[in-house]
């Protein structure tokens, strides 16, 4: 059994990693900026809290005694560049400070590439909404990527399209690296609750490392 801390743990992708981690039996500490805006968080085995994950003072306070640590925040009135960069600064000084060695992030699709150089977020045609947020995903990476840190982390791409919010968990994925998975016969839209297993499973086995990594 693991103490997992998750941040953005009222979002969709964060509710379900604090289910699948609870159904696996760990101990999850949920963040949230309002836990009284969140009372579905509940269960045995989890604490709800308040914190800021671009603070790295709030950061280390938090997640000191636990395990791992996975990021599925987002914080809609910054500018998504100043958040996600903001927010994996303040996660690998808080981590190093608190002595968290494992970070889980969940990324977006648009990051990866479709040959050496060239990303799906520099595609012509791409709607300006969808380039800025996969903007402040890169600017995400490239301070995970630059900055010196003990801290393992890894950044998850699911696919770059919308994710199935209804379907329930199957317990199947595929991994890739940095670049797009090819298509695969039987290919299903991906679930927010197979990224959720995707994401504890990083947790337990550690399988990747400092690294973007595309699931599906």
């Amino acid at each position: 059994m693991a103490k997992i801390l998750i941040f953005g743990a009222g979002g969709r992708a964060g509710k379900r990693v604090v289910a699948e981690a609870l159904a696996r039996g760990h101990r999850v500490t949920a963040v949230v900026r309002d836990p009284a805006g969140h009372p579905g968080l509940t269960g045995e085995g989890v604490e709800v809290v308040a914190g800021d994950v671009t603070d790295a003072d709030s950061v280390a306070t938090l997640v000191a005694g636990h395990d791992a640590v996975v990021q599925a925040a987002w914080q809609r009135d910054l500018p998504v560049v100043e958040f996600f960069g903001g927010a994996a600064r303040a996660l690998l000084t808080g981590l190093d400070r608190a002595g968290v060695d494992r970070l889980v992030l969940v990324g977006i699709g648009l990051l990866l590439e479709t040959e050496p150089g060239v990303r799906l977020l520099d595609a012509e045609g791409l709607p300006e909404a969808a380039r800025e947020f996969s903007l402040g995903h890169l600017a995400e990476l490239e301070v995970l990527a630059d900055t010196e840190s003990a801290v393992d982390w890894v950044l998850l791409a699911p696919p770059p399209t919308a994710l199935d919010e209804e379907a329930e968990r199957t317990g199947e994925y595929r991994t890739g690296d940095s670049t797009v998975l090819p298509a695969a016969a039987g290919d299903r839209l991906f679930s927010y609750a197979d990224l959720a297993v995707a994401v504890v499973d990083e947790v337990e086995q550690g399988k990747h490392h400092r690294a973007l990594v595309a699931i599906g």
